[in-house]
């Protein structure tokens, strides 16, 4: 199967559907990441955070599948921010992931409080620079976030996004500067979203299943998505959403689910170490 690239602002082709690992433990995920990997995923996204970047890189090492054919994200955890401390931060996930260079590097969460985040931004310009990177961008930045960085302008930012928290505003911007928005949480936490009468409605008009309906609304909005599950069956589920598309009628019906809920962290105020 071949899955759809966007082309990001420094001429990088990036996987419009990828695989999460968040919460996966690390001593599982080498088998949920081969799992993704055997169903035809090419981008996987990780973080420190996770802890579970060593688990990522196994799966790479014995997936026989040729570097330049992956696309590999992780990110720069909170209590890392800083010039130096970015440097050695990336040197360690780099370590963990086995790799010589990954493909997208994000700034996990701006922290406001810390006030680390533009120091932060000029380290991955560095490693940019340096070729240790082919893409450089941050995750869960708001506008006045973005605002504040100079030099480069970030590939990629990463939000929570899904028909409850549609992030107008984010999207927008991202439009305006060049910024790829990527989904994380695409279909939200908990399961209401997908037995939402609009989406189970849908699913039933187009004989597919809630989570394909919302990852498709994902896609033709022009989103990046990283669903992430450990079960096989659901894996592949998610990634057969190009046989289908959505009339503009039901991308409008979804649009209408707007609630400006989030399941996740507030950026405004998340400053956790």
């Amino acid at each position: 199967m071949m899955i759809p690239t966007v082309k990001l602002n420094n001429g990088v082709e990036m996987p419009q559907l990828g695989y999460g690992v968040f919460q996966v433990p690390n001593d599982e995920t080498a088998a949920a990441v081969t799992q993704a990997l055997d169903a035809g995923y090419r981008s996987i996204d990780t973080a420190a955070a996770y802890q579970n970047e060593a688990g990522v890189g196994q799966a790479l090492a014995a997936s026989g599948i040729d570097r330049g054919d992956l696309f590999i994200t992780t990110k720069l955890w909170n209590a890392d921010q800083g010039y130096d401390s970015t440097l050695k931060a990336f040197d360690t996930s780099l370590s963990s992931l086995g790799l010589e260079y990954v493909d997208l590097y994000l700034i996990h969460w701006p922290t406001p409080a810390r006030d680390l985040y533009a120091d932060s931004w000029r380290a991955l310009e560095k490693l940019y620079a340096d070729g240790r990177v082919r893409a450089i961008g941050v995750s869960n930045f708001q506008p006045d976030h973005l605002d504040r960085l100079s030099g480069i302008t970030p590939a990629v930012n990463q939000v929570e996004l899904h028909p409850y928290l549609q992030q107008n505003a984010v999207r927008t911007y991202g439009r305006d500067f060049g910024i790829r928005t990527e989904a994380w949480s695409p279909l939200a936490k908990g399961g209401a979203l997908l037995s939402e009468p609009v989406i189970e409605t849908l699913a039933k008009e187009y004989d597919r299943t809630p989570a394909q309906i919302v990852l498709r609304w994902h896609l033709q909005l022009g989103n990046i998505v990283i669903p992430k599950s450990v079960t096989p069956s659901r894996i592949r589920e998610n990634l057969d959403v190009f046989g289908f598309t959505l009339t503009d009628d039901a991308i409008t019906a979804i649009n209408t689910l707007e609630r400006a809920e989030r399941t996740g962290p507030d950026p405004d105020t998340f400053n956790a170490a």
